[in-house]
């Protein structure tokens, strides 16, 4: 589902040049659900960004679903990532003026369902997660595993094949994150969905496929 070959990342000041990442080939089966550990700074985030097209390697290929993207536009980029990704970040990035299932439905409005086909899908993905019975509060009416909860509904909203998630359990206590942590699991064998999970909890990481470790920007493990 996910094969990249040689893929390095530099970032460059006018007074000084960063390997993020240094010659990471990796392939991701369709269906796995492969957690990437390693410590602060060693490019576990950058790698995550790199598989979702939010950023561009400096060197090396990606593909996914068997599509090469370097050639796209800005445009086919967003409506790819629209179409083949979730994402499901650390600190939630829920919108606060909007109720909760607006929230789900966001990357609905990117495509050219209805209103009421929106909200069906969104008010789905809600029960996929446990969260009928909050469709119309507020984030902050929320406590953070349901925020989180809610993250997991719009990042699945759209029915995609992948699913990136950037230590989806990290702001959470072990029985929240315990919780958060079985939902995907059962995203992953229920709808086969492919999940790439960055995690500092080796306890989280052993519940999935595969773990792969990062060091430095090389891939150890």
């Amino acid at each position: 589902m996910i094969r990249l070959q040689n893929i390095e990342k530099v970032y460059r000041t006018s007074a000084i040049e960063t390997l993020a990442l240094n010659s990471i080939s990796l392939d991701i089966a369709k269906g796995e659900f492969l957690s990437v550990m390693g410590p602060s700074g060693c490019g576990k985030s950058t790698l995550l960004n790199i598989m979702g097209l939010l950023d561009a390697p400096t060197k090396g290929d990606i593909k996914i679903d068997e599509q090469r993207t370097d050639h796209f536009s800005d445009k086919q980029l967003a409506q790819f990532r629209n179409r083949k990704l979730g994402f499901v970040f650390q600190s939630y990035h829920l919108i606060n003026d909007l109720k909760v299932l607006d929230n789900v439905e966001l990357p609905l409005l990117y495509r050219t369902s209805s209103g009421n086909e929106r909200k069906k899908l969104a008010s789905a993905a809600l029960e996929k997660v446990g969260l009928s019975n909050r469709v119309k509060h507020f984030p902050s009416q929320l406590s953070g595993g349901q925020k989180q909860r809610v993250a997991i509904a719009r990042a699945i909203v759209g029915r995609p094949e992948i699913i990136l998630a950037d230590e989806p359990t990290g702001n959470l206590d072990s029985a929240m994150g315990s919780e958060i942590m079985d939902i995907l699991l059962q995203l992953n064998a229920t709808d086969n969905t492919t999940i790439i999970m960055v995690t500092h909890d080796e306890y989280m990481a052993s519940k999935t496929h595969r773990l792969v470790r990062l060091f430095d920007g090389v891939l150890v493990q």
